[in-house]
């Protein structure tokens, strides 16, 4: 059977994850979350003092890309983010480390690096991939492309609910600026700004389910399988 590549890009907090590892156990494709990609890369610069609150050490920072390692593993059946081969996947999910990865992904020599461990995984084609700048960059030539976008708000409380369910309490305000600021800065940035590519899908799902997205994806899906 033919097999293609799935691109879904869109803002922060719009379920992008869910939606596209939903697709790829229905496909039976790989899944790669490349979000989870570079909030390992921004662990790991927290851990060494290369990233702070106010500052990046860029030069530090090179030479930290090329030496780590990123891989994915299933744990219960669950994709879990490995950095040097240890499991990650909770400690990338806090807010801290969340501003860290929209921090270093506006700098070009860490997109560089990691678009190229990207493309590298779609060789055999198969894959569902999520992120920023999967149809403009790394797979413009992809089957199938998505991108995925929500009001602010309904992101927010979405991110809310998240954390608050993670224990991880915060109030909704400092969420809501937190997903305006990532906006800002996924739009805006010099290196591979978020933009919907021109023969991307636009996905609104403010106000849809879990089960409608699936059904509405799956339904590009088969579309696009068929050529």
């Amino acid at each position: 059977m033919r097999k293609i590549i799935v691109a879904i890009d869109g803002y922060s907090s719009c379920g992008k994850s869910t939606m596209a590892k939903a697709l790829a156990r229905y496909a039976g494709y790989k899944y790669v979350d490349t979000g989870a990609m570079y909030r390992a890369v921004a662990l790991a610069a927290i851990r060494k003092g290369v990233i702070t609150s106010d500052s990046i050490d860029e030069e530090r920072l090179r030479g930290l890309v090329e030496t780590i390692r990123i891989d994915f593993m299933i744990v219960d059946g669950v994709q879990h983010t490995c950095l040097d081969g240890e499991d990650v996947e909770s400690l990338i999910r806090t807010l801290e480390v969340g501003n860290g990865a929209s921090r270093v992904s506006t700098i070009g020599f860490v997109r560089r690096k990691l678009v190229e461990m990207q493309q590298r995984m779609g060789d055999e084609k198969g894959i569902v991939m999520d992120g920023r700048d999967i149809g403009t960059v790394v797979f413009p030539a992809a089957e199938m492309k998505v991108f995925v976008t929500a009001r602010p708000e309904i992101r927010a409380k979405r991110r809310y609910d998240e954390l608050k369910s993670k224990g991880q309490e915060m109030p909704y305000e400092e969420v809501l600026k937190d997903v305006e600021d990532r906006d800002y800065r996924d739009t805006h940035r010099a290196e591979s700004p978020l933009r919907q590519a021109d023969d991307a899908m636009l996905f609104d799902n403010s106000d849809m389910t879990i089960e409608e997205q699936f059904d509405a994806l799956k339904k590009i899906f088969e579309k696009c399988l068929v050529g």
